[in-house]
């Protein structure tokens, strides 16, 4: 685990006191702050940050991930902010940036840069205890992954529709796939664009399409439901292909959801 609280802009931040007050613009790591025992901390958060649930409702909303409250922020009076490069506009931050002391940036790839994650904040919020239990728990999970033997998968991943949209494969979502052998297309990368990331799709010029062995429809950011899929089980286009529904915070939010997330893919894969 590393031993500096280096974020993924190369900024380097040091310990934060007992006073420090956290707000966090991304659901996945809101989750993880209270993984490490920061409830007390944390004093803002945006609207789609709903984990821990029985917990959370006493933390004030802030916005969205991409529509955020300047105002309510600067009313909490956060010494740190936590964001993502994906999830948070860049605008957005360098508005921040101006009456936040502390902007801790995130960027976790494939499962295995949780551990970093996990000893970035713990480092930063002197939580370094919890933060190696969690590491404990992923790599247990991510051995467990790499013990079992799954067949090769391509897979289509739906995450909205009207337009239709996938993942590239340098997304987090497309990492995770391929822990159990499953393997996104289109053979896309996006870069550090994020369109680009999350390519729409046209079912009608896609020469791609006859390769998917199955089709996955994720439950965020768009919610598909078994009309949806059902809908597409009658569309031509994907005949014969296997059109399943799956939990988007499973295989898309890192932090401490990533342990049970890999659980959950690795029952799902087995299940297959």
């Amino acid at each position: 685990m590393p031993t500096r609280a280096v974020d993924a802009t190369g900024v380097a931040h040091t310990p934060a006191g007992a006073a420090a007050r956290i707000v966090s613009l991304v659901p996945s790591l809101t989750e993880t702050l209270f993984a490490l025992g920061l409830e007390q901390q944390i004093v803002g958060r945006t609207g789609f940050c709903v984990h821990p649930r029985d917990k959370v409702r006493a933390v004030p909303k802030v916005g969205g991930t991409k529509t955020v409250k300047l105002d309510a922020i600067r009313a909490l009076r956060p010494t740190h902010l936590i964001v993502n490069i994906d999830e948070n506009e860049r605008d957005t931050v360098e508005q921040l940036r101006a009456f936040v002391p502390h902007i801790v940036v995130t960027h976790p790839q494939t499962p295995r840069d949780n551990l970093a994650l996990y000893a970035l904040l713990g480092a930063i919020f002197r939580r370094e205890e919890e933060a190696r239990h969690l590491a404990g728990a992923l790599e247990a999970r991510l051995r467990e992954a790499a013990a079992g033997s799954f067949a090769a998968q391509n897979v289509l991943y739906l995450i909205w529709r009207e337009p239709w949209m996938t993942v590239a494969r340098d997304t987090y979502i497309a990492a995770t796939l391929r822990l159990v052998n499953w393997h996104t297309l289109p053979d896309v990368r996006g870069g550090s664009a994020g369109a680009a990331r999350y390519p729409a799709l046209d079912f009608d010029d896609a020469p791609w399409l006859g390769e998917v062995d199955r089709v996955l429809l994720s439950s965020e950011p768009y919610r598909f439901t078994s009309a949806h899929r059902d809908a597409l089980a009658r569309d031509p286009r994907l005949a014969g292909k296997r059109i399943e529904l799956i939990d988007g915070e499973m295989t898309s939010w890192y932090g401490v959801r990533a342990i049970d997330g890999i659980g959950y893919l690795l029952r799902h894969a087995a299940a297959a």
